[in-house]
């Protein structure tokens, strides 16, 4: 016996295949993500994706600045492009003989962000403590030091901080860099426990129900199954933080921090304070961090791209 059939194949009394639904859980994945991306524009978390473009633009500005510069140079005098040659030794590592400089401003932003992630990882963890005065004490510890200025921080420490410790058989001397770095941690300890606490409580339910039904403790758990998957989504923010920390250091010259900005106002007082190299100092020193920070944000939003939920 024949059975007439639709459009779709399918015989007459069977209803057509529905196009649309409004059920959210069948929606496309692609379109979920979408919709993600234009709220994170609306709230202003939108990160900028930087091209290479870019590195070519910085470039660019760089050298109609060394131009202009050279347009406004008396005659008889060192020309730019000559006196960024003969003070980038100075403003990247110092004078003979010390870590100073730029390799300084590298050296702070390691040491700080060593301390601030082991910190914040421990206080990142705690906040997801089942013991309610550890998880409010930490989620207070987190907030206070995640909504502070960074200045305000160093210079908290800088002026509370002493000098040296005295222990009593060996004066340990603190040196203005190493209350840097200190200054520095704090905030990355803050946000750092912030990516902690977001990565865990990301992962599904039932991971945690799974481990359970097999009898694994809260810390097996923890070290065995969350911790290893929470990696992953923890290490593309985790640089990005990073750069934004070798950025921000040089604002410890404020406080005499031998660092790459304090040798820059050094090259150009040697060179009598001239006009005309200012702009091009503190562009080359803006190109450095540059050509520092750049590939590691490019290398961020790669990593980003890899571990990110394949649809």
């Amino acid at each position: 016996m024949h059975t007439p059939k639709g459009r779709s194949g399918l015989p007459e009394h069977f209803p057509e295949p529905a196009k649309k639904t409004d059920m959210a859980v069948l929606l496309p994945m692609v379109k979920h993500s979408r919709q993600a991306a234009l709220i994170e524009r609306r709230e202003g978390t939108y990160r900028l994706n930087m091209q290479p473009r870019h590195a070519l633009w910085a470039l660019v500005l760089f050298a109609v600045t060394i131009a202009t510069a050279q347009a406004a140079t008396p005659d008889g005098l060192i020309s730019p492009m000559e006196a960024i040659f003969k003070w980038a030794p100075f403003i990247l590592w110092g004078p003979e003989g010390q870590l100073t400089g730029f390799a300084l401003n590298l050296i702070i932003s390691f040491f700080a962000m060593l301390i601030g992630t082991v910190a914040g990882a421990a206080l990142g963890l705690m906040q997801i403590s089942l013991l309610l005065p550890v998880r409010r004490g930490s989620w207070f510890v987190t907030q206070f030091f995640r909504n502070s200025p960074w200045l305000v921080l160093l210079f908290t420490i800088m002026l509370m901080f002493p000098f040296e410790i005295d222990l009593g058989f060996v004066v340990i001397p603190v040196p203005d860099w190493m209350k840097a770095v200190i200054g520095f941690s704090l905030p990355v300890m803050a946000n750092i426990s912030e990516v902690v606490r977001g990565a865990v409580i990301s992962l599904p339910s039932g991971q945690w129900e799974s481990a359970e039904s097999l009898a694994f403790t809260r810390r097996q758990t923890l070290w065995m199954i969350i911790l290893p998957q929470c990696v992953k989504r923890m290490i593309p923010p985790w640089i990005n933080w990073y750069c934004i920390l070798a950025m921000a250091t040089p604002i410890s010259s404020i406080m005499g921090v031998e660092e790459s900005v304090s040798f820059t106002a050094q090259a150009l007082n040697a060179e009598g304070d001239r006009p005309e190299l200012i702009p091009v100092f503190y562009a080359f020193l803006l190109v450095i961090f540059f050509i520092y920070t750049y590939p590691i944000a490019r290398w961020s939003i790669k990593l980003e791209q890899k571990f990110s939920i394949k649809t």
